[in-house]
């Protein structure tokens, strides 16, 4: 017999708001304690510094992960000119500094330079690997860390205000990979000085923004009191496996195909309305997700199958 699983079954999407000098793990592990949960695990680490949307999955759920962790990402982050530092943020040493502050006009006249399909490198203490190993526990041995440039998107960098001639807050969209340390850090190089990033918050994730955001103060208190603002409880707020996918076709099927599905069967594409497609997709049946797979040439394939409840 396999080893029984600690927890209950508890399976969707709970959008947290991370507070700041939390790590990402803590705040998994704590959402995870507060449903009792079985499995649990992120879309997309956040630094400790950092706040904001932090996609936590539970159960079921982890098997969509990647296609949050492949969506695009919305972060408000402010810049202190003047100084670099090891971490490309408060954390680390400054190990470079300058006497030049770039006016307004300065910086939005290279924000075009770090839009589109850029090269950026990593910043050293960062979850890269290095020959299995990542980048940030090599740099706190005292090794030297050397990261090769890579392409990432920025799809929008916006300048939203210079509070004073220190800082200057920025809105970024962009895709999977981006450091917005590593921005902060370029773009002082760029502009004739040096910078590093004070205040970083993420506004979206993938097909979750602020307003499906709840924080650990909200989900401890509806724990111990379920009948919470407007009959809110902790249940209620959690957000079904299949709000991942919104980017991706469902396909509906009937209970025949979903058994096939099950045993990892493809299943032919039929009739009138059989889509006319290739790539990826889901599959439900009496509205429950049943897998998750590829279209191809008229038939879906499962890659991942849904253990939910009320499957058919």
């Amino acid at each position: 017999m396999g080893r029984r699983e600690r927890g209950r079954k508890v399976d969707g999407w709970i959008v947290l708001d991370k507070p700041v000098g939390m790590t990402s793990t803590e705040a998994v592990a704590r959402v995870k304690r507060i449903f009792d949960a079985q499995k649990a695990g992120h879309a997309g680490t956040l630094d400790p510094l950092a706040s904001g949307c932090l996609p936590i999955a539970l159960g079921e759920a982890t098997k969509t992960v990647s296609f949050v962790m492949d969506g695009r990402k919305v972060y408000r982050f402010t810049v202190r000119w003047g100084a670099e530092t090891e971490t490309d943020d408060t954390e680390g040493a400054v190990c470079a500094t300058s006497d030049v502050r770039p006016d307004p006009a300065a910086i939005g006249a290279v924000l075009p330079e770090f839009t589109g399909r850029i090269m950026q490198v990593p910043p050293r203490y960062s979850a890269v690997k290095i020959a299995g190993e990542r980048a940030y526990d090599l740099a706190r041995d005292g090794e030297t860390v050397s990261l090769d440039a890579r392409e990432i998107v920025v799809h929008r960098l916006d300048l939203v205000e210079c509070p004073n001639a220190d800082t200057a807050v920025f809105l970024a969209e962009c895709g999977k990979g981006t450091y917005v340390r590593a921005l902060a850090r370029d773009m002082g190089r760029r502009l004739g000085t040096r910078g590093h990033v004070v205040g970083l918050r993420r506004l979206v994730v993938g097909p979750f923004d602020e307003s499906h955001m709840i924080s650990l103060e909200m989900l401890e208190e509806l724990r111990h009191n379920p009948a919470g603002p407007g009959g809110l409880s902790a249940a209620r707020a959690l957000r079904s496996v299949e709000t991942a996918l919104d980017g991706i076709p469902a396909l509906k099927m009937t209970d025949l195909d979903a058994a096939r599905l099950r045993r990892g069967q493809a299943v032919i594409l039929r009739g009138r309305d059989a889509p006319v497609m290739s790539g990826p997709a889901y599959a439900i049946a009496g509205g429950i997700p049943v897998a998750l797979g590829e279209v191809e040439k008229g038939a879906f394939n499962p890659k991942r199958v849904f253990n939910l409840a009320g499957q058919p």
